[in-house]
């Protein structure tokens, strides 16, 4: 849509930034305190930013909520049961936490608190992918962080004479 975007993600914060945390409480809440700054200064450069984090605690929630308060800011609860995690888990980490190998698992071995008034919810168990994608580009829309286009309003799409 032609929209500055970038996805945060653990794939690209824990291979860098944060490769010094763990799983621990106090890393986790490290973790996404960082993440948190790091959105912060990338949404102030105008990029449309997607952190896409477990963030299992009430606090470290309210923590980003505070942070972000003169900026956009939108929680999406994105809902999966830890059975339908295990079941997609391409990097085999839960399989890894129930022989042991990793320690306080979201889900698992650690707690995760639900989040109780998000802006937006998503529950990937009942939806498919794509209509999961329909649902988060109508929200930013209905927002108004992001504007519908039609093909003719793009310049790259003009009919060719």
């Amino acid at each position: 849509m032609g929209i500055r975007s970038y996805v945060l993600d653990g794939d690209n914060i824990r291979s860098g930034l944060n490769n010094d945390l763990g799983l621990s409480p106090i890393d986790r809440k490290e973790n996404i305190r960082r993440i948190a700054e790091v959105s912060k200064i990338m949404v102030d450069a105008g990029i449309l930013v997607f952190s896409a984090f477990i963030t299992p605690y009430k606090k470290s929630r309210m923590f980003v909520r505070e942070l972000m308060k003169d900026y956009p800011f939108y929680e999406c609860y994105v809902k999966c049961s830890v059975d339908e995690c295990e079941k997609r888990d391409p990097k085999g980490l839960y399989k890894k936490a129930r022989k042991g190998e990793i320690t306080n698992m979201t889900g698992l071995t650690a707690p995760y608190e639900e989040p109780e008034n998000p802006e937006l919810l998503i529950d990937t168990n009942l939806t498919p992918l794509n209509q999961c994608v329909d649902q988060l580009t109508q929200f930013l829309i209905v927002n108004k962080i992001i504007f519908s286009r039609s093909p003719n309003d793009n310049p790259l799409r003009q009919p060719v004479t």
